[in-house]
């Protein structure tokens, strides 16, 4: 699985490996079509699995829903012959990244409704990527049902058809978070992970490999055939109980949102 955000070239500053250039997109879906995958979303690539299909199955996953997506993306993904899952942040759309602060104008404005119905005119499966992009892991319950909640209700409604696939903002998960996403219908859902999703494994967890303006297509080939570090994604996850704490003092205390 692997996770694109903004297709685009950033330059440089903080926010250049979240960009990829549609000529780079292009050249890493060609490297991995021509090695033999199938580029599909995410819940074509789980059901795919759910049939016995033995395929070697790459699943493409783009965060956020950034304008670019449309203008440079589709075109791109058609040419491909490649499926993806498009994960919105609900409550920006129209509008910057609000959650960058002072970077938010940086990868472009999220698109607005009427382009999301044109990208999914495409045959682009749309995820819901929340509400606000709140660290969901860290909120009180009752806001943490709501965050879900309002932002699958308005996708659902919009879209006029089920909406599967969740993506955890900034890849924040815990149980608790997991079983609020099953609930409301869910039959999928991605965190970050930096590592490749096995099948069997969690599909409330399901990790992603991600994609940089570094990676050309045969460094993309050769990620995805490697599995990327092991010892970097253990260190993350055995980190994670204290970082959580940290950051839930600093939310309910201080009002400062860590990522």
């Amino acid at each position: 699985m692997l996770m694109y955000h903004s297709v685009s070239s950033i330059g440089e500053g903080p926010l250049r490996v979240f960009g990829v250039p549609p000529e780079l997109l292009r050249e890493q879906l060609a490297a991995l079509s021509g090695a033999g995958y199938r580029l599909v979303g995410l819940s074509e690539a789980l059901d795919l699995l759910d049939g016995g299909c033995t395929d070697p199955l790459v699943a493409l996953t783009f965060d956020d829903g950034y304008v670019d997506f449309l203008d440079h993306a589709v075109g791109v993904l058609a040419e491909a012959g490649a499926g993806a899952t498009l994960y919105m942040s609900v409550g920006h759309m129209g509008e910057p990244a609000g959650w960058l602060g002072a970077q938010a104008g940086t990868l472009g404005p999220i698109m607005d409704w009427a382009q999301l119905a044109e990208v999914a005119g495409a045959g682009i499966e749309i995820g819901n990527h929340s509400l606000i992009h709140h660290p969901l892991d860290v909120l009180p319950t009752a806001q943490l049902d709501q965050e879900i909640r309002d932002s699958h209700v308005r996708l659902a409604d919009a879209m006029a058809r089920p909406i599967r696939s969740f993506a955890y903002p900034h890849g924040y998960n815990s149980a608790a978070v997991r079983a609020t996403v099953a609930r409301y219908g869910y039959t999928n859902a991605c965190e970050v992970g930096r590592r490749l999703y096995r099948d069997g494994t969690d599909r409330f967890a399901v990790s992603r490999l991600q994609p940089t303006p570094d990676h050309s297509g045969e460094d993309l080939l050769e990620l995805v055939r490697g599995g990327g570090s092991r010892l970097v994604p253990g260190l993350k996850r055995a980190a994670q109980p204290g970082w959580r704490v940290a950051r839930r003092v600093a939310l309910r205390v201080f009002h400062a949102k860590l990522t």
